[in-house]
């Protein structure tokens, strides 16, 4: 299996480490070279989305799952079971049954864990993943990367550092509707795009809940964590397996509403489309109006970014023409006059499929910019980990679109226009508040 060679890899990482500083072994170097070997993973947080991923990485037959992590003994309980129900009589060789855990800090001692599925709420992610980044663990973690600029700059150093792979869950890169528009845009079929618009939910809001009467078998205080102490309420954490996507994302507490939530989704497009996935805003400026929850602008060099209320997802608008993509769905139009498009099955039943292969044969054939292709998240994920490449969405990736997420958060928080230097992720001019980058992390957690 692949920790049984763990050992040596630590060793050349400890015994080369002063020599070559920050640095990702080779392939060859490290563990998985074999075709027996599997890499151990642990899962942590078990809600709806943690249960998809954890069915997504037993499906790979590359993987063994060792462990789950969950505060919830419900879930906790029914993540265990879909682990040992999975493998069955078909346990693989050398596996001791999947362990269970409520704190995360255990896993990261296991030395046949290679890599942690972290699928907690937001404002957990920035500590788990500095934790298992500095413990040599390769990490997916969930979008948005962090709750804080902090914590995102804190995850790119000690990736860089530690020498991980880091996959941020923006599976949108790994659709192939958003690498075509994004390829479209990048080979300026469209001509120079001076405006994007991004279409998603506002911003948090401070926390108002009232408390609940608490049921057995949650353990609250390790699921706040880091964040303020707050009375329990089901809306935050719901007791056992539940089917929804809990509310805690609407709270700047715990997350940062959907400019967080759906903005990393469609932020993230934005920048692999305008080729910024290394840079970031320059100037940020508020919306119109008190209490606005829309029309906040990001501006890069170059172009102008716009989050609206409605539209299909991301717009991009060039000199020659317009590229709009969402979920399953996609349009070009030149000169005013669309070329090719799918909104839905009724209007143009040729399909999404159709509407990509004329695209890509009319615009694509000769590309001169090809971007990374992916059709499977997780797929990548364990390909990156066995080659040490940079998967699809790294962790500057996910790290650049949160701290653009929570510039925008910024000018709705505060009303306040400000110059953001991305090379340094502070902020220029004279402007903003550095004390708005951080947040207080209660207890002894810290980043």
């Amino acid at each position: 299996m692949i920790h049984s060679t763990i050992a040596r890899r630590r060793f050349l990482q400890g015994s080369l480490a002063a020599a070559l500083g920050p640095f990702i072994l080779p392939s060859g170097l490290r563990a998985g070279t074999t075709a027996n070997d599997r890499i151990g993973v642990a899962v942590i947080g078990i809600g709806r989305q943690g249960r998809g991923l954890l069915n997504g990485f037993l499906r790979r037959p590359e993987v063994v799952v060792h462990a789950v992590c969950e505060v919830d003994a419900n879930r906790l309980a029914a993540g265990k079971k879909a682990v040992e129900d999975h493998y069955g009589e078909n346990r693989p060789a050398g596996w001791k049954g999947c362990a269970a855990y409520t704190d995360f800090r255990e896993i990261l001692g296991r030395e046949d864990i290679d890599a942690v599925v972290i699928m907690t709420p937001d404002h957990w992610h920035g500590v788990m993943a500095v934790a298992a980044a500095k413990a040599g663990k390769d990490i997916y973690c969930e979008k948005p990367l962090t709750q804080t600029v902090a914590e995102a700059v804190a995850i790119m150093t000690a990736v860089r550092e530690h020498g991980r792979v880091l996959q941020t869950g923006s599976q949108q890169r790994s659709s192939r509707e958003f690498r075509v528009a994004a390829e479209l845009v990048r080979n300026g079929v469209i001509g120079k795009v001076a405006r994007v618009e991004t279409a998603f939910g506002g911003p948090g809001v401070p926390y108002d809940l009232k408390g609940e009467e608490m049921e057995p078998g949650l353990d609250w205080d390790r699921w706040l964590g880091p964040a303020p102490e707050f009375d329990y309420n089901s809306e935050l954490s719901p007791r056992g397996i539940h089917n929804h996507f809990p509310n805690w994302r609407r709270y700047r507490e715990f997350g940062g509403g959907m400019v967080t939530d759906w903005g990393a989704h469609h932020v993230d497009i934005a920048h692999w489309a305008m080729d910024q996935d290394k840079a970031g805003p320059v100037e940020v400026v508020p919306a119109a109006g008190e209490n606005a929850t829309h029309g906040a602008v990001l501006r890069y060099d170059g172009f102008a970014l716009t989050h609206v209320s409605s539209g299909m997802g991301v717009s991009f608008f060039g000199g020659d023409g317009e590229v709009h993509v969402g979920r399953g769905r996609i349009e070009l139009s030149r000169g005013g006059e669309p070329v090719a498009r799918f909104h839905n099955n009724e209007q143009d039943p040729g399909g999404l499929g159709a509407a990509l292969a004329t695209l890509e044969n009319e615009y694509l054939r000769e590309a001169a910019v090809k971007l990374a292709r992916s059709n499977d998240h997780v797929g990548d994920f364990i390909s990156s980990i066995r080659s040490r490449q940079a998967p699809i969405a790294d962790h500057e990736t996910g790290a650049r679109t949160v701290i653009a997420c929570h510039l925008m958060n910024f000018a709705y928080y505060h009303g306040q226009s400000f110059k953001w230097n991305p090379a340094e992720n502070r902020f220029a001019g004279g402007t903003g508040d550095a004390g708005w980058l951080a947040r207080p992390m209660r207890g002894d957690w810290k980043v």
